[in-house]
């Protein structure tokens, strides 16, 4: 009896150890936020910026999540290095006064296994809006050259940029924008290893 209470015992640990949330952070070599917008109608631009930090945690097991996502907004990226500073300038991100973009996440939706979408605060330039994230892809697994456990995420959402105090030229250049986060990120060693 008391063997069969000691299995147990090992199996409720086991499981619980399987079950504790995972922290992973984000890879900025392979994580670039990038927004897309009409451009007077001719056609659909798309940018992106350079410098990601944050984490995001994960509790499969419990189908639980939340993430926390600093983009530098100074480093925005257009290719040309002219519009980089306009977008940099008071009429847009205002860098100078507001140099990041946060979303802060406490929630995530799963279907099955599988994440499809996460819901948190947003801000930008001072201005913070709740949205939600569409997951569009999602894995984990070993990174094959880091050799640590690794997961990588598309997610999507739409803002209109008149809301964040970003409205110039609008409606000549599109309102609405399609903010699309391409994220990978590691898995952080746990404090016990």
């Amino acid at each position: 009896m008391k063997r069969l209470a000691t299995l147990i015992a090992l199996a409720v640990c086991a499981t619980a150890a399987q079950a504790a949330p995972e922290t992973y952070v984000i890879d900025n070599n392979h994580t670039f936020p990038h927004f897309t917008y009409s451009h007077f109608g001719y056609s659909s631009q798309t940018h992106k910026f350079d410098k990601t930090s944050g984490k995001v945690v994960l509790d499969r097991a419990a189908k639980t999540g939340s993430a926390e996502i600093v983009i530098d907004a100074t480093s925005v990226n257009t290719g040309i290095p002219l519009f980089n500073e306009h977008l940099q300038g008071a009429d847009f991100f205002d860098t100078a006064k507001y140099p990041t973009i946060t979303f802060k996440s406490s929630k995530m939706t799963f279907k099955d296994s599988q994440p499809v979408s996460l819901s948190g605060d947003l801000t930008i330039k001072g201005v913070t809006k709740p949205v939600t994230l569409a997951i569009t892809h999602f894995k984990c697994m070993p990174h094959p050259m880091l050799k640590v456990p690794a997961c990588g995420a598309n997610a999507t959402t739409q803002v209109k940029r008149s809301e964040f105090n970003m409205g110039k030229n609008v409606p000549y250049v599109g309102d609405e924008i399609t903010l699309t986060r391409a994220i990978e990120a590691t898995k952080q060693p746990s404090a016990a290893q």
